[in-house]
């Protein structure tokens, strides 16, 4: 399991170059949340913003998820427990006031920097008009 990738996998970087792209500048693989254990794989601090590109293995793609045949019983346990920490980390995240993107490996990456884009751009307009 060492070459699986936990940062700047093909579709982070895809999704990165886009955002880089139109200006929009953010943090790699931190913290939203210091105090919360949990990684997010690019970051907006100023206007809390969290984006986790998710591998359809590792994260149970509804479309996507696979079950290995061999050591069945330990991979159904890993992938779920995977799901039950994105879930609890969905709402750790919210509950600090952050808005969470959780984007599929498999979504165009256009389509991705699209959705990012938009809930920045919402979160800034929000961000001002409270000020």
């Amino acid at each position: 399991m060492r070459a699986n990738k936990g940062k700047n996998t093909k579709p982070e970087m895809r999704l990165r170059s886009l955002l880089h792209r139109e200006g929009l500048r953010y943090k790699v693989s931190a913290r939203p949340v210091s105090t919360i254990r949990r990684t997010a794989d690019v970051v907006f601090p100023k206007v809390k913003v969290a984006v986790f590109v998710d591998g359809c293995y590792w994260h149970g793609c509804p479309d996507h998820r696979s079950v290995p045949v061999t050591n069945r019983e330990f991979w159904v346990t890993k992938l779920e427990g995977n799901m039950v920490r994105d879930k609890e980390t969905v709402r750790l995240l919210e509950e600090a006031g952050w808005k969470v993107l959780r984007i599929w490996e498999h979504v165009p990456p256009e389509e991705a920097a699209r959705l990012v884009i938009d809930q920045v751009t919402a979160a800034k307009r929000n961000s001002a008009a409270s000020e």
